[in-house]
């Protein structure tokens, strides 16, 4: 029991009224909600198929680090080490030091895979080409504008 009364309390909730504003965005978030709804369901659904995916890739990563093929750790360890002599050959430049050991582990790599190397080189080199072409072309467009 308390020494002191105390009054009743009458408390009422009183709600503001809506400003045009919050009346605007409630309008804007009810058109957008099946769009909304549509994006979610969309990105579950790939968010599931992506975790299936990099799970596969995984356990097949697993798998053939587990089985590898005669002679591949070798091999890895020869490229690898080509790396490491890159990164300890690249001083100075940044663009040094991300060129050499990417330089040295792709001269490494296309020593045990002579085949997929020259494939590779073949793409690279036609994407370089269409660059240069492109390249050339703005370089030209812009020499005749002046």
């Amino acid at each position: 029991l308390s020494l002191y009364s105390s009054p009743a309390r009458e408390t009422k909730y009183v709600e503001k009224p809506q400003t045009q504003l919050e009346e605007g965005v409630s309008h804007l978030r009810h058109l957008m909600e099946p769009y909304t709804a549509w994006c979610q369901v969309s990105c579950f659904s790939l968010s599931h198929h992506i975790n299936a995916l990099c799970s596969d890739l995984f356990s097949e990563g697993c798998e053939f680090l587990q089985n590898p093929p005669p002679g591949f750790y070798p091999r890895l360890g020869v490229v690898g080490f080509a790396g490491i002599v890159g990164l300890f050959l690249a001083r100075g430049s940044k663009i040094k030091k991300v060129v050499y050991p990417a330089g040295f582990m792709g001269i490494g790599a296309s020593l045990y895979y002579p085949q997929q190397a020259v494939a590779i080189a073949k793409v690279a080199g036609m994407h370089l080409y269409d660059w240069s072409l492109q390249g050339y072309i703005a370089v030209e467009s812009l020499w005749k504008d002046n």
